[in-house]
């Protein structure tokens, strides 16, 4: 299991990005550059912006990359995440989350890429360690995943992706957002 990416939802996403690109290194992606939207049946709106680490992910899905002084070993990376900035319409999912956070937003949620998906919901529900935010794992060409409620024991909500490939799925995220429309905190 690995830091897939960490979300935020701010009031402005682009100067978020700004600080995060000028101070931490961060970049928008080529295919990318300028995010997408996510509209809502309400008619608001929300913002979103993929932000690639400053290291560079050369191949699909690289968790465990040859050792150069072994043809037997191989060493496990964990490269920093992406990151994903989310502003929103007034009144939206996003921004009532922000708004609820005294208007300045913060980390909405830490990702974490995992083989299985439906393996971890079983884990985690049999363990009792988490209520999720839907009852099966969303879905999309490449990805699966899914939101916890916010965790009492970390106030932390975290998402489970699984993917066959890189990127964001913008109805996922859609889907994603909703479901976490009514948490608490």
């Amino acid at each position: 299991m690995r830091i897939d990416h960490i979300a935020y939802r701010v009031k402005d996403k682009e100067q978020t990005a700004r600080f995060l690109m000028d101070f931490l290194g961060y970049k928008k992606p080529d295919n990318l550059k300028e995010g997408f939207d996510i509209q809502f049946e309400d008619g608001t709106w929300a913002k979103c912006l993929v932000l690639e680490p400053p290291e560079k992910i050369s191949q699909d899905m690289p968790w465990k990359i040859m050792d150069v002084g072994s043809l037997f070993n191989t060493i496990e990376h964990h490269l920093a995440p992406e990151i994903f900035v989310s502003s929103g319409s007034p009144g939206s999912i996003v921004d009532q989350w922000v708004q609820n956070k005294g208007g300045i937003g913060g980390i909405h949620h830490i990702a974490y890429q995992v083989r299985s998906v439906q393996a971890i919901m079983d884990e985690w529900t049999s363990k009792g360690f988490a209520e999720f935010s839907s009852k099966e794992p969303l879905k999309c060409d490449g990805l699966t995943q899914i939101f916890t409620k916010p965790m009492e024991l970390t106030g932390v909500i975290y998402e489970f992706i699984e993917r066959d490939t890189q990127g964001f799925c913008a109805e996922n995220v859609k889907d994603l957002m909703t479901s976490t429309k009514n948490n608490k905190f």
